[in-house]
């Protein structure tokens, strides 16, 4: 048996296999992407299994372009014969706000109040439901499980969640929730699995087109840069990431509508809107533009900061750890970080730091570091099998 990992966006499905052997959930048996789910993209379909990767274009036709892709990712399953059954579907969701603090086998009702926080996480939620919805229809006689990206956080305490507002928008659950959960559960998990000192003072940095940071302490979540909604914190790929809201109301005086504005923080900055290049930190490191560097250096110079903030709230660090597309592959951004918070005690050998390549679990960290320094490639699709094997075996 085994568990289908999924995470449905605006344009694309990413799936991961994971077989169950006596209960426990295993590394993926496959895995997977289809891209181009947009009005007017061409779809396409990626995946390996057994150390092959094979690609290609969806068939035409006519319809909705994901539930054609949900008929070819059936359709692949079929035909790859050693694949183990699935025995439920698991789904990244990112905001389960207030109610949900944990993992839950997705109802009608459950649905209904997922719906309530479209407006939270304009960019992920209404996609991660429709998902659900499609996968229902697909896979009728399987159990949906819906886990949540706000859950790891839910340990933070009362002063990192609430913002300085009156107590009745805090009442209607205006505060800061936090994000990348999945992803920040399972590097906690390959940490204590490694290191003693992962039960001690932790700081996690994922970094990719969205980009956060966790402050750990004992395996839980004390800290946080996202907050109310995935916009806060770091600068991201598109996002703007912590903006004074007097810039917000400035824009407003301007004639500046909801969508526009929208569409400004979600869709039109970050990287992109400070170089006018590129939201891919792969494409800014191979510009020798004076924008691309700019961009870099602000996404850079933000990580360092929001480090400092984060770091002070535990006091002190004992283990650093890159995660996310830019942090594990990008080595010159995990040096200029380290070599920025050298004051900390973070040393890093420059050497093992080039040889980290984010295909497998690296320790970069100089004899004599006080701090490890660890690159950790996430799996979010097996934290969220995980807890739906978890769940089946409750019911």
């Amino acid at each position: 048996m085994a568990i289908l990992a999924v995470n449905a966006g605006s344009s694309s499905l990413k799936f991961s296999l994971h077989p169950l052997q006596e209960g426990l959930v295993q590394p993926s048996v496959l895995t997977g992407s289809i891209q181009g789910l947009e009005p007017q993209g061409t779809p396409e379909i990626a995946w390996r299994a057994q150390g092959a990767l094979m690609k290609q274009s969806l068939p035409k036709g006519e319809g909705d372009a994901f539930e054609r892709a949900l008929q070819e990712l059936r359709s692949l399953l079929a035909r790859l014969p050693h694949l183990p059954a699935i025995q439920a579907i698991a789904h990244r969701v990112v905001h389960g706000g207030e109610r949900y603090t944990r993992s839950v086998r997705v109802t009608s009702e459950v649905l209904h109040d997922l719906a309530q926080l479209n407006s939270l996480a304009p960019l992920h939620q209404p996609h991660n439901l429709a998902g659900i919805e499609a996968f229902q229809q697909a896979f009728p006689d399987l159990p949906q499980m819906a886990c949540f990206d706000t859950a790891f956080h839910n340990t933070v305490p009362q002063e990192e969640r609430q913002f300085a507002l009156p107590q009745a928008l805090t009442q209607q659950g205006v505060r800061r929730y936090g994000f990348h959960g999945l992803s920040y559960q399972y590097i906690m998990g390959v940490l204590q699995e490694r290191t003693p000192r992962a039960e001690h003072r932790v700081l996690m940095a994922h970094l990719g087109n969205g980009a956060s940071l966790c402050a750990a302490r004992g395996g839980h979540s004390c800290a946080t840069t996202m907050g109310f909604s995935a916009l806060d914190g770091l600068i991201m790929g598109t996002r703007s990431g912590s903006l004074d809201a007097g810039v917000l109301l400035y824009l407003m005086e301007q004639g500046w509508s909801h969508d526009r504005l929208q569409n400004l923080l979600y869709k039109q900055s970050g990287l992109l809107g400070v170089s006018g290049i590129s939201a891919d930190m792969r494409k800014l490191r191979a510009d020798p533009s004076m924008q691309a560097q700019w961009a870099i250096d602000l996404f850079t110079h933000r990580v360092v900061r929001e480090s400092g903030a984060l770091v002070a709230c535990l006091q002190g660090l004992d283990v650093l750890a890159f995660s996310g597309g830019i942090g594990e592959h990008d080595a010159q951004l995990r040096l200029q970080v380290c070599q920025a918070l050298q004051w900390m005690g973070v040393q890093i050998d420059p050497v093992r730091n080039l040889q980290a390549c984010g295909d497998d679990i690296w320790s970069i960290h100089a004899v004599g570091s006080i701090v490890e320094i660890w690159v950790i490639p996430t799996d979010e699709g097996r934290v969220a099998a995980r807890e739906a094997a978890a769940l089946l075996r409750l019911a």
